[in-house]
């Protein structure tokens, strides 16, 4: 019995390590923008839908690597595989599907959806 026990904790602990699927909605931002951004609640809270793209897409040219910053101001790297598909929406509102573990998203799915004015 004990053994068993000990097994399925094992288990557990194996499971709650892995990477977990993830629906979201949130911003293919750079880090530069989204670092110094960091300490407010919502991302809505400093971007601004007319600038954004231009200002995302400036930074990444000059090697500002792409993230995603969720709606609660959360920041997520892409994993290597991702970047394509982030880069391609650089600056924009996006829904995604995927799996995070820790602090790094890997894409199955991206696409724009509609930026609220501000």
């Amino acid at each position: 019995m004990f053994m068993k026990t000990a097994m399925a904790m094992c288990a557990g602990v194996l499971v709650a390590g892995s990477a977990s699927a993830a629906d979201m909605t949130g911003y293919v931002s750079d880090s530069e923008c989204a670092m110094s951004r960091s300490t407010v609640k919502r991302a809505t809270d400093w971007i601004v839908s007319d600038k954004f793209e231009a200002c995302v897409k400036k930074c990444a040219k000059d090697g500002s690597p792409l993230i995603f910053v969720t709606e609660d101001n959360k920041v997520l790297k892409f994993d290597a595989a991702s970047l394509p598909k982030a880069t391609a929406l650089a600056g924009h509102h996006v829904k995604v599907s995927g799996e995070v573990a820790g602090d790094t998203l890997k894409v199955a799915s991206i696409s724009a959806i509609p930026m609220q004015a501000k």
